[in-house]
Order: C-alpha cells, then sequence, then structure tokens
C-alpha cells in the first residue's frame, strides 16, 4: 500500500472517529503508549459539534489530533455527484472514498491500528482482521471487555459533553444523512435535518436509484417513506459498569 510516509519505524496509529468509543480507546492507548498517533479522518459531512468535541478531547489526551481528509472529494456529495453512486452489495461508495482510501494512504505495514471496537462489536473486528490480514489490529475496548454504554459513560463523567448527534438519539456519530441508514434512521432525518432529507430525496431522483430496501428487496424512495416506518432510535444510557469502572480506575492512575 501507497503511503504519505517514507520512515519505516513502526507507529501505533488510533483511527479516531469522534464517536465515544474511539476517544476511550484513544486515551487508553495513550496510557501505554505516550507517542502514540491519533489520526481522525474528516468526511466533511459531519455534524459540526465534532470540532468541539475533537478539541475536548485533544485536552482530555494532552495530544493534537491529526486531521486527514480525501485529496480527491469534499464530502459525500461530491463523492455521490463524481462516483454516481450511493449503496449496494459492495458497500457504500462514500466510505471507500472519504474514509478508507484516505487510510490506505497514511498506514504503514509496520503500524499497529487502534479501533475502538467494542465488546458487542468482536465479530465485527474478527471480520476486519480476516479481510485485512496485513493489518496489526489493536482493540483496547474489546480486552477489556467494555460496550458503548461504558464509553459513553466514560466521556461523561470525564466532564466532556458527548458529540451532538449522541444527544439527538442517534446511535453513532456518522455523516449527517448516512446512506447506510434504514428507515427509522431516515425518518429521523427528516425532523432533526429536513434540509439533508430533501437534498439526498433529489440525489436518489438524479442517479435513479433509492438507498432503502423494504421487505420483498424493492426500493423505497425517500419521497414515498411513510413517516412512521422504522423504529424509533433510543436514547444514549450513561451506565459506568464494572468494567467501565477498571478502566476509569486506569485512566485515574495516570
Amino acid at each position: 500500500m501507497e503511503s504519505e510516509q517514507v520512515e519505516d519505524e513502526a507507529r501505533t496509529v488510533v483511527w479516531f472517529s469522534a464517536g465515544a468509543a474511539s476517544a476511550v480507546a484513544a486515551k487508553l492507548t495513550l496510557l501505554d503508549t505516550p507517542s502514540a498517533v491519533i489520526a481522525y479522518v474528516d468526511t466533511g459531512s459531519e455534524h459540526p459539534d465534532n470540532e468541539r468535541f475533537l478539541a475536548d478531547c485533544e485536552e482530555w489526551f494532552g495530544v493534537e489530533i491529526m486531521r486527514l481528509k480525501s485529496h480527491r472529494h469534499k464530502d459525500i456529495w461530491d463523492v455521490f455527484e463524481k462516483e454516481r453512486y450511493l449503496n449496494g452489495p459492495s458497500g457504500a461508495k462514500c466510505t471507500v472514498e472519504l474514509k478508507k482510501k484516505v487510510r490506505f494512504r497514511f498506514e504503514r505495514p509496520t503500524d499497529r491500528q487502534i479501533f475502538g471496537y467494542t465488546s458487542e462489536e468482536a465479530k465485527r473486528a474478527d471480520r476486519f482482521r480476516e479481510q485485512n490480514p496485513g493489518v496489526d489490529l489493536i482493540t483496547p475496548l474489546i480486552d477489556r471487555e467494555l460496550t458503548k454504554t461504558d464509553c459513553l459513560a466514560i466521556i461523561d463523567r470525564a466532564g466532556i459533553d458527548i458529540p451532538a448527534m449522541y444527544l439527538l438519539g442517534y446511535n453513532n456519530n456518522n455523516c449527517i444523512g448516512c446512506v447506510r441508514g434504514g428507515m427509522g434512521y431516515w425518518n429521523k432525518i427528516r425532523v432533526d435535518f429536513p434540509e439533508i432529507f430533501e437534498r439526498m430525496s433529489e440525489v436518489e431522483v438524479t442517479l435513479g436509484r433509492s438507498i432503502l430496501r423494504d421487505g420483498n428487496g424493492d426500493q423505497v424512495p425517500l419521497r414515498t417513506l411513510d413517516p412512521e416506518r422504522g423504529r424509533g432510535l433510543k436514547e444514549p444510557s450513561f451506565e459506568c459498569s464494572i468494567m467501565c469502572s477498571a478502566a476509569e480506575d486506569e485512566i485515574d492512575d495516570e
């Protein structure tokens, strides 16, 4: 893989997504490896409150977060326009262009790479290892049996306001208008970010395809989406388990 760096020394790289889990993974990694690089891939399409969260985390970490960005695309809308693709069996094109290719350009074969997979995502981590055999993946949250709720609690108890998307009731702090979201997600976007809902509706019309499917696999255009379809999203929980308390003790011992 091509890398923007030419040095051969091994690095520890934490991929910070502006989410609670990756923030806790970064904090725990820095306890053992103060020289770790904390890297954030800016998609240009996330909630503006993420900049505030990054600044708060930089103060908590005691190190600067490195910002990375695609050289080809400005944001998800630029990807949709240029690539003429939304989502499908091969995944979301915006994820590939705005995140994966940026990571590929930055990473080195000798890197130890830390991702914020929580204990509920152990199978996702296993799939990542299978699909990326050349990556030395480290999962500090899984190793400590920390859940997503634990991570939200750790951030909250550290005195940091969690990202706005969580407070709005979204399960992840992804781009606003994620093409991988379901009917419930898009009906919530319709209410919270009507301009994003309308813009994605227009993109669907322009490209002649929809991001949603019904139970039969048939396309469901956003313009025809029943406002009552989809499950409601739950408010975030800040309950701290025994494992969460143990992780906090590690951080406090610092």
